[in-house]
């Protein structure tokens, strides 16, 4: 039997007005020119499994490679938050031990009352999950504060399947290779202490994103995405 190789793609689904209507919501979002007061943020998260060794690792030497046994235990899990801001250059990468509603309010108030409490406002880019409300920041603070958070956060909403457009989704992948890919990390506090080290060196590394696509270039490139109109 001849074995087919299977490649996985996020599909935008075709003649879809909502996706479309988010889509460009979000490109025309990116093609602000920036404003120190009221800066566009972008947002992702991702689970990630704590893994710890079981036995001790024998170090490197001139003639043989670090070596390290095959078995590990696992000790539960996280979730990484990421925030980046493409035309500063900035981004900052957390985790906690849950995602829930009250989770993301917190690291979005952390923000809020940080780096960027002298903005008037924000532009907050990210998916529609079911945690990423307004409503979240009434589950984590009292009524007065949490008002305080939403007045000064403008949703930009990526579409059902059009991750790909949000760039901290950009950033996680490229926080993965780079951070934690043949990794074993067993411990909430070393994850964050990890996290935070390249935060900081990928930052003072690297320059803003140069994000290319336009409102222009999705009308030409993804025409079937657009539904046809009838005249």
């Amino acid at each position: 039997m001849t074995k087919r190789k299977i490649q996985y793609w996020v599909i935008p689904p075709e003649a879809d007005a909502e996706f479309v209507a988010h889509m460009e919501n979000v490109l025309e979002t990116y093609a602000r020119p920036y404003d120190p007061n009221h800066p566009v943020i972008c947002m992702d998260e991702q689970p990630v499994q704590l893994v710890k060794e079981t036995r001790r690792m024998i170090p490197a030497t001139a003639e043989h490679a670090q070596r390290v046994d095959y078995e590990y235990e696992r000790n539960g899990t996280a979730s990484i938050f990421m925030f980046a801001e493409p035309l500063a250059g900035w981004r900052q990468a957390t985790a906690r031990p849950r995602r829930t509603k009250a989770d993301w309010a917190r690291e979005v108030a952390a923000l809020l009352d940080g780096r960027y409490a002298s903005c008037e406002k924000i532009t907050l880019v990210c998916d529609n999950l079911n945690t990423h409300t307004p409503g979240a920041f009434y589950e984590a603070f009292p009524p007065e504060q949490a008002r305080d958070y939403v007045r000064r956060i403008e949703f930009c909403y990526t579409p059902k399947h059009g991750s790909w457009l949000n760039i901290a989704e950009s950033e996680l992948s490229c926080m993965t290779r780079q951070c934690l890919h043949g990794r074993r990390i067993g411990e909430l506090r070393v994850l964050q202490e990890e996290l935070a080290a390249w935060s900081i060196d990928i930052t003072d590394a690297q320059r803003g994103v140069d994000w290319q696509m336009k409102i222009d270039d999705a009308r030409c490139k993804l025409k079937s995405v657009y539904p046809k109109i009838l005249l």
